[in-house]
């Protein structure tokens, strides 16, 4: 673990500019008018965007603000793919083993790929991050914790920036513990909707989400990286009732105000609906989480 000073309250939102029609998965990437075109929209709402791959849409991100002048910081993140089998995955998380190792390789190339780049581009990335939710419970990526610190180490063997790993609160609570000694700040995901909170428990649980980790990790900087409320739901996992923009506008007025107060670095969840995410039900919650629709029209949250 390097010495760093904590990282300063920047107005921070996730940022995946894939349109419909664009998508990781397909590797169909937005374009850079596109990505301006988006970053014309955040411009003086926000200072700092998470990113979650090393892919091509990161590489034009960082070219767009790089040669256009945007003022953004960015969260680099390392995308890493499964290196185990997760039978506990609802939706599906058993790989052959020749898969499995397959990722192991990518997964080196990938964080070979974020020192590269947060070495091309230190005055645009601030903080790499080496993986997002990749060992928690359900998911379908799931990599050893033990791995993750390797990771971490390489990372920080080879570049400036603070070195975190974003993951949902709970495994920070323990099953992280000697990842959280390596990193040089710890990132949480807080979803009181997936939990079946009302918009009336969120922020309250928001907060002791944030203080339990605080508390079992003292002396160590804790920021949040995705927290956030849909707009839409199918009833896949949120009550369509807890669900609606005026429910958005209010848990992300109160995050940011929370923010400010309190010098708490918050990345919220996320610019733009995603409609290529989840599956193909149009109310699928996963495509509804956006300030701006799809088509780039606003939510109440962004009046």
């Amino acid at each position: 673990m390097s010495d760093f000073l904590p990282l300063g309250h920047k107005r921070a939102i996730c940022y995946s500019g894939f349109r419909d029609g664009q998508s990781p998965d397909a590797r169909v990437f937005p374009s850079k008018d596109e990505i301006a075109s988006d970053f014309r929209l955040l411009q003086g709402d926000w200072d700092a965007l998470r990113l979650y791959a090393c892919d091509t849409h990161c590489e034009r991100v960082l070219e767009v603000i790089s040669e256009q002048g945007f003022d953004f910081k960015v969260m680099l993140g390392a995308y890493l793919a499964a290196e185990l089998s997760n039978p506990n995955c609802p939706w599906g998380g058993q790989h052959p083993e020749d898969v499995l190792e397959q990722n192991r390789q990518e997964n080196l190339r990938e964080v070979e790929r974020a020192v590269t780049l947060a070495n091309r581009y230190p005055n645009i990335i601030d903080v790499v991050s080496a993986g997002n939710e990749a060992t928690v419970d359900w998911t379908d990526h799931l990599v050893a914790p033990e791995s993750v610190v390797n990771y971490v180490e390489y990372l920080q063997r080879h570049i400036v920036q603070p070195v975190t790993f974003c993951e949902n609160y709970v495994p920070w609570l323990g099953k992280l513990d000697r990842l959280a000694g390596q990193v040089d700040l710890i990132s949480i995901h807080s979803y009181p909707v997936w939990e079946y909170k009302t918009i009336d428990e969120a922020m309250a649980y928001t907060r002791e989400n944030y203080a339990a980790v605080c508390r079992r990790h003292p002396g160590k900087q804790v920021i949040i990286t995705e927290a956030g409320w849909a707009t839409a739901s199918n009833g896949r996992g949120i009550p369509p009732e807890n669900v609606s923009e005026f429910c958005q506008k209010r848990y992300l007025d109160e995050l940011r105000k929370w923010s400010a107060d309190d010098g708490i670095l918050i990345y919220l969840f996320e610019a733009f609906d995603e409609n290529w995410k989840g599956s193909e039900h149009p109310l699928e919650p996963e495509k509804h989480w956006g300030l701006y629709r799809a088509n780039r029209q606003p939510k109440l949250a962004v009046c």
